[in-house]
């Protein structure tokens, strides 16, 4: 081959290029460079061989002088050039550069087209990208020249952000850089990294040079540089920069996150209290801060002007995010409003004397109540129902709030987010939202759901359900009403007989957050036995974690240990040690405690439960027992 410049109008594409269509490709990637550096790489051609068409319907291909030349490899490089000098001639530009109106070409020998095509597939598939890390470097040479980083991106036809990402690798360590590039880490822990301080980057790279350290990789580095608690610096709603608590920035300066949570917290917590104490003074009747144990539910509230008494509810988020509900009243004060409100019809004339007093209302509704609910108790069924549509829609006597299962840790996040418990129950849930006719998009059942009936609605969707059914949304329910860590917990799982086996495995959530030493040897006992445990006892927590994952999985020649669970998991719960501090445990023996009170033979002290006048249960219709009906009640009475 030889080198040479030729001009645009003496070339077309040979049918022999890989690329050869009648449809112009897309160069909308090279085409910045091109129109910044013209055509640097030579396209491969050969003299064209054909004899020149005639007739106004020749093709592109076949518009070539006899002197021509066609492509066989190259073939965006031209078109690209194609366009700048049309480009060119639009602007007035009647002298162009020899870049804008000639190409560098690598003439081959003429030949036969399988050497053409042979030439266009090596040349296209022959490419290799350069990886980000020889991108950085090319990068920096440029900026050390004085270019800047929109001159960079638009040379490479690049965004700006992908340069300042590319550009954003110079915060690593070069030993960081060096396993980047040989794929021994992955981009996620690369971004991760980026947010590292020059020390954290030392001490994460001593733990990859450690065969017997844990090394955090991905989403565990993010918990390890972060101590477990990720706030993004985007909720403050104080000037972080002014207030100088110490920041992490991601490789793409998208996500920063605060490095003291406490410290974010005494500050934030200050900024909400002078905020509320703000709306205070600008009229509005109070401005509750709601915490983030507590959920704010629009459906208890309505809207509210400050000339109405609204209020202001300040809701903190366990993130840091702070969600301000400006202008609500309970729904109480929203009917006493609206009563005030009604006295006036509109025309200024006062409105018609009411048929009853306010005090002969109050007095018959309370008779109406006292002979509802003493009907009510020879009816259990729809007692139930209502109970459960309570509980459901709540009132102002009923308050049920879900358990928020509220953590601060992403990884405990993630990992009860993909459990196996977590799945069956919210397949469940969304089949009973279906069934109470509430939308499937409802994070819960309970907490505030219904139309605008309230507890009246759902309580007649109840009565048109079988009691089977019943039971289930019932089961839903107390599912999502179950306090997190208490001793119902304990009571209900040994009365059942969970199997936390069969709905629990040991993941990367777990094994990160189990450090002790003397525990991790024991439990390297249950699933290895007392002579690997002994034999292992002095080794660092990651070779014993690692002991206990090859147990679990059947790995690297060990016997595979199924079906196993934690002491602290199990049902009934015990601890590793004697130090105790094992709230499971805690809770179990509350339970248990209340259990063995239950099972006492009465004694000379205690009330037999058959005597006259001891209170009696009252049975569930369809029970073996017969239904509480009025007979019964006079013999009862008397």
């Amino acid at each position: 081959m030889k080198l040479d410049f030729i001009p645009l109008d003496k070339l077309v594409v040979s049918k022999a290029n890989m690329r050869y269509s009648k449809k112009a490709p897309d160069v909308s990637d090279i085409l910045p460079t091109v129109r910044s550096r013209g055509v640097i790489q030579p396209v491969i051609v050969r003299p064209n061989l054909r004899p020149e068409p005639v007739g106004p319907k020749a093709t592109e291909g076949q518009r070539c002088a006899p002197d021509g030349y066609e492509i066989v490899a190259g073939s965006r490089r031209f078109h690209a050039a194609k366009i700048v000098a049309e480009e060119r001639r639009a602007a007035g530009d009647m002298t162009p550069e020899p870049q804008d109106s000639m190409l560098p070409c690598a003439i081959l020998d003429e030949g036969d087209d399988a050497a053409a095509i042979e030439a266009s597939m090596i040349e296209n598939m022959a490419r290799l990208d350069p990886d980000e890390v020889t991108q950085w470097e090319t990068f920096t040479r440029l900026v050390r020249e004085g270019r800047k980083v929109e001159d960079i991106a638009a040379t490479f036809g690049l965004p700006d952000l992908t340069v300042k990402r590319v550009l954003a690798l110079g915060n690593l360590l070069p030993a960081i850089r060096d396993l980047y590039r040989k794929e021994q880490i992955d981009a996620a822990t690369v971004r991760h990294l980026t947010m590292a301080s020059k020390s954290q980057q030392k001490a994460w790279l001593a733990l990859a040079d450690d065969e017997n350290a844990y090394l955090p990789t991905g989403h565990q580095l993010k918990s390890w540089l972060l101590g477990g608690q990720s706030i993004p610096v985007k909720h403050a709603l104080f000037d972080v920069e002014a207030s100088g608590l110490a920041t992490i920035a991601d490789l793409f300066g998208e996500d920063r996150y605060v490095a003291d949570a406490d410290a974010f917290w005494m500050a934030q917590n200050a900024e909400i209290e002078a905020r509320r104490a703000a709306y205070v003074e600008q009229g509005w009747a109070d401005a509750i801060i709601v915490p983030p144990t507590t959920h704010f539910s629009t459906w208890e509230y309505e809207k509210a002007g400050k000339r109405k008494g609204g209020r202001v509810y300040i809701d903190v988020r366990a993130t840091g995010e702070v969600i301000v509900h400006e202008g609500y009243v309970s729904g109480k004060e929203a009917r006493r409003i609206a009563k005030a409100e009604g006295s006036e019809n509109g025309t200024g004339q006062k409105a018609a004397r009411p048929e009853m007093t306010s005090t002969m209302q109050t007095y018959v509704d309370l008779h109406r109540h006292a002979a509802v609910r003493s009907a009510l108790t020879g009816h259990p069924a729809i007692a139930l129902r209502l109970m459960v549509a309570h509980a459901i829609g709540g009132s102002h006597l009923w308050r049920v709030t879900p358990e928020p299962q509220s953590t601060r840790n992403d990884e405990v996040r993630d990992s009860l987010d993909n459990s196996q418990a977590e799945a069956d129950f919210d397949e469940r849930r969304r089949a009973m939202l279906a069934v109470l006719g509430f939308s499937p998009e409802e994070p819960t059942v309970t907490g505030g759901n219904g139309d605008d009936y309230g507890v009246v609605g759902i309580f007649h969707r109840l009565l048109d359900l079988p009691d089977a059914v019943v039971m289930e949304v019932i089961a839903i329910v107390m599912g999502e009403t179950l306090a997190s860590g208490s001793a119902a917990v304990e009571a209900v799982g040994m009365e059942i007989g969970v199997d936390m086996a069969r709905c629990w495995q040991a993941d990367d959530a777990f094994f990160s957050l189990v450090r002790d030493r003397e525990v991790l040897t024991r439990i390297v006992a249950e699933v290895a036995g007392e002579t690997v445990a002994s034999a292992n006892r002095q080794e660092k927590t990651k070779t014993l974690k690692r002991i206990v994952r090859d147990h679990l999985d059947g790995t690297n020649g060990r016997d595979q240990r199924e079906s196993w669970v934690p002491r602290w998991m199990a049902f009934p719960p015990a601890a590793y040690t004697a130090r105790g501090g094992v709230g499971t445990v805690a809770a179990h023996a509350k339970a248990q405690a209340a259990r063995e009170i239950e099972r006492r033979t009465p004694g000379d002290d205690e009330p037999d439960p058959t005597a006259p006048g001891a209170v009696m249960a009252l049975p569930v219709e369809g029970s073996p027992v017969p239904p509480f009906n009025e007979d019964e009640a006079d013999r009862l009475a008397a």
